[in-house]
């Protein structure tokens, strides 16, 4: 996960993170990985992932992004991504009005994490996701 300049963030996102088919397999099957932090005083506004190229040689990639190590689904929940047809945003547990609150409040910092969940992935030979995320951070304020 990279934190983009303030020019790149006038665009939407604070944070994005790129994944290949092979970072995916390097995460593994019921794998996790942190791809960015939520600062204390922070949450999470706007979540979002892009499928940049078709997965080949699985049909069974779901995601999960949240910050919760058992079951990181708050800020998205279940994404089977190779049926998605277009970009998917705040699907997670913790969002409950689309893209009008933000989630995932924090007053420690709070890790946020993508997990992998595919009997096949070591099968995958092509495929990008995009995971953007606007991180907002009331306690640099304080």
């Amino acid at each position: 996960m990279s934190e983009l300049s303030n020019n790149e963030a006038g665009r939407g996102f604070t944070h994005v993170y790129t994944a290949t088919y092979e970072d995916l397999q390097t995460i593994g099957n019921g794998g996790q990985l942190t791809i960015a932090t939520i600062p204390a005083g922070g949450a999470v506004e706007l979540a979002g992932v892009y499928e940049a190229e078709a997965f080949a040689g699985t049909t069974s990639l779901v995601i999960d992004v949240g910050t919760s190590s058992g079951d990181p689904d708050e800020f998205i929940d279940a994404l089977d991504v190779d049926g998605m047809s277009a970009p998917v945003f705040n699907t997670g547990d913790a969002f409950t009005g689309g893209q009008s609150q933000a989630a995932g409040g924090t007053n420690t910092a709070a890790s946020v994490i993508l997990e992998v969940t595919d009997a096949a992935i070591a099968s995958a030979t092509a495929g990008k996701i995009v995971i953007g995320l606007r991180i907002v951070d009331l306690g640099q304020f304080a």
